[in-house]
């Protein structure tokens, strides 16, 4: 069986050629390709992929002009030549096997689509607690393919993935709407219509997590956008997980503004305002303590989980701009 691999870009010159890299040192005996979609980057990502794929014929680019992940994802996948189509994104690198050992579970499964663990590796102290806070369920929420641990079987989704072409088609791609959580509302249009999810803990692809408070900040706060689209639009997916965290911004920021103001206009009810903060500084402190990590990285996790927890929540407050 042969393989489709396409990758959407934008603003990755620091780990597009390591991405594509790991992807052509795949041990796998059927034809592989890489379809690189480029959208409009500040940095020399269009230069590195054109350069990537003159050095081998394997590899081919298209323009994706919006920049938007699943326009890059469709143009890729009208671009390619096989039935198999294997996602990868410039933050992700595969282990070594993970395109013969995804294929082999296609058959094995039945599945339209199959995927592992999101394993977050970060290089400095900072996107090191980046990573650790991606891995725990403190950080994210405990998401199964964030886990090493979780049981292979049936899954709600999954990340990135490797699918069956025609499975694809048949709930007519990813949604061009969706700029971001795009691979959930995928993977629920196609278990809706009748297809399996398959998540293996065998698969692992290393994700490189953002470098910098404010890049983590953007990155959270467009999440939390998309997941109040996902539950706006199926409103039978809201859980827990999606909710706790612009309920942690009501009660926890909101609370404690409003009792610091109390306080100064010397309100005798001002101090309880302050206990869903004082619960959620708690709850930081055991996270922190919690977590597994280095002591570099240690000092930066309450900030990097605050960070996460407070934009995530304020972009699901907010909704998507129109």
């Amino acid at each position: 069986m042969s393989v489709s691999v396409v990758m959407p870009v934008r603003n990755e010159e620091l780990h597009l050629t390591a991405a594509v890299e790991r992807v052509l040192a795949q041990e796998f005996d059927g034809e592989l390709e890489i379809i690189i979609a480029v959208g409009p980057s500040r940095d020399d990502t269009l230069a590195i992929a054109h350069s990537l794929a003159a050095g081998d014929e394997r590899i081919s680019v298209v323009d994706n002009p919006s920049g938007f992940t699943p326009a890059g994802l469709n143009r890729a996948i009208e671009h390619a030549s096989h039935d198999v189509i294997v996602r990868v994104d410039g933050h992700g690198e595969l282990s070594p096997g993970y395109i013969a050992r995804a294929v082999a579970l296609l058959e094995e499964t039945g599945a339209a689509n199959v995927g592992g663990v999101m394993d977050a590796v970060g290089r400095t102290p900072f996107e090191r607690a980046v990573a650790a806070s991606y891995n725990s369920p403190y950080g994210l929420g405990g998401g199964g393919f964030h886990h090493k641990d979780t049981p292979a079987g049936p899954a709600d989704t999954v990340f990135l993935g490797v699918f069956r072409r025609h499975a694809l088609e048949d709930v007519g791609g990813f949604d061009e709407t969706m700029h971001r959580a795009q691979d959930w509302e995928l993977n629920y249009r196609l278990r809706r219509a009748g297809h399996l999810i398959y998540f293996c803990p065998d698969l692992h692809v290393t994700y490189r997590p953002r470098s910098t408070y404010r890049a983590l900040a953007k990155q959270f706060f467009l999440t939390g956008n998309w997941r109040r689209e996902v539950v706006r639009r199926h409103p039978e997916t809201a859980s827990l997980r999606y909710l706790a965290p612009p309920v942690a911004v009501i009660l926890g920021f909101g609370g404690l503004g409003a009792g610091i103001v109390g306080l100064l206009l010397r309100f005798r009810w001002a101090g309880l305002l302050l206990v869903a903060p004082t619960v959620y500084c708690l709850f930081i402190l055991l996270a922190t303590v919690k977590i597994p990590a280095d002591p570099a990285a240690k000092l930066r996790l309450p900030f990097v989980l605050a960070v996460m927890h407070a934009c995530w929540g304020v972009g699901f407050l907010r909704g998507p701009i129109p």
